[in-house]
């Protein structure tokens, strides 16, 4: 039988303000999940994440049997509350990223979060992790097996046409140590004497000094964020920590080739080319010489730039939508729905 599908979701999701790589993946799999005949529609509660009361409440709501995915930044850090209802409901958590992996936590929170999240997603008939190292990575902390990686899709988009010098650069991501924009514009600083621009698109406020060619935009969404892209050459992520990295693929969907840090899931958001072949590369995280040595070979060198930018090519004719993504998830939830209980 199909039962309804219940989204308990993190209260800001819809937050122009603050958009994420997460919201937008909760957002474009069940827009498609709640129309397939897999699941029927149910409910997209979203309580306020430190709303601990809202939350018992819409458990509380949910009838017996029900199939209910939370986003892991709702359940995982209040196994408490999912325990009361771990036997009556079937409970599926996806997992953005490990809530001890933050970077820049102190050692006694990161053991606390490390322990609330083991109890929850023990109390889960199933676990989902956007990338596969994510996936190992959720197993080999919590002691699971069978965690499913079911990467973001990506829309298609218009290609960016290049500049001559290849000098744009951009960085789409919220301003938070995770990102490491500190760690881009010291990169940036020991390459002054080059010519280059570069565009910072994301919520949050950098709190040191900011050279002159560097743009802090703020937040970007729709025909703006489409903008930035258009008028860019190289994208740039230098994250301490990415369980994918959405904007590694969105940037690709429109030809541009990128430096990363080779860090989580980006490898495989960067993928590679159907000859073997990196559309750009792969650098250490947290070293700002090794970002600047990748951004020193773009801008000086108009071959690698041409190769670069083929190998970007190549890979946007590989990448997948959402739909995929939807696919995958809506096949998860489907034995999660049909699946005989065990007593609990």
């Amino acid at each position: 039988m199909n039962r309804p599908l219940y989204a308990v979701l993190p209260g800001g999701l819809d937050d122009p303000a603050a958009p994420s790589g997460g919201n937008r993946y909760d957002r474009e799999v069940l827009r498609r999940l709640t129309a397939t005949e897999h699941l029927l529609p149910g409910q997209w509660p979203r309580p306020a994440l430190d709303d601990r009361q809202q939350l018992a409440a819409v458990l509380a709501s949910v009838p017996d049997d029900a199939v209910v995915l939370l986003d892991g930044l709702v359940a995982c850090g209040v196994p408490e509350l999912l325990e009361p209802h771990a036997g009556r409901l079937r409970l599926a958590i996806l997992v953005h990223l490990p809530l001890s992996d933050e970077t820049g936590l102190p050692a006694s929170t990161a053991s606390s979060l490390r322990g609330y999240e083991y109890r929850a997603l023990h109390l889960a008939d199933a676990v989902v992790a956007t990338s596969t190292p994510a996936a190992r990575r959720v197993e080999e902390l919590h002691g699971l097996t069978g965690v499913h990686a079911i990467p973001p899709g990506v829309d298609p988009a218009p290609l960016a046409p290049p500049s001559p010098t290849g000098n744009r650069l951009l960085n789409v991501a919220s301003v938070t140590h995770r990102k490491g924009q500190d760690v881009l514009l010291a990169a940036l600083d020991t390459i002054s004497d080059l010519d280059w621009s570069c565009t910072v698109a994301g919520a949050g406020a950098f709190s040191g000094t900011v050279p002159d060619r560097v743009r802090f935009v703020g937040a970007l969404a729709g025909d703006e964020l489409d903008r930035a892209y258009a008028n860019a050459d190289l994208f740039v992520l230098p994250s301490r920590a990415e369980t994918y990295g959405m904007v590694v693929t969105e940037a690709l969907a429109r030809g541009l080739p990128v430096v990363a840090s080779d860090v989580g899931g980006v490898p495989e958001a960067l993928g590679a080319t159907p000859g073997g072949g990196i559309p750009g590369r792969l650098i250490r995280p947290d070293d700002p010489h090794a970002l600047a040595g990748a951004l020193r070979d773009w801008l000086t060198d108009p071959d690698l730039r041409a190769r670069w930018r083929a190998g970007a090519l190549a890979r946007r004719e590989t990448l997948t939508g959402w739909d995929e993504t939807a696919r995958s998830l809506g096949k998860v939830l489907e034995t999660v729905n049909r699946s005989r209980r065990e007593p609990r």
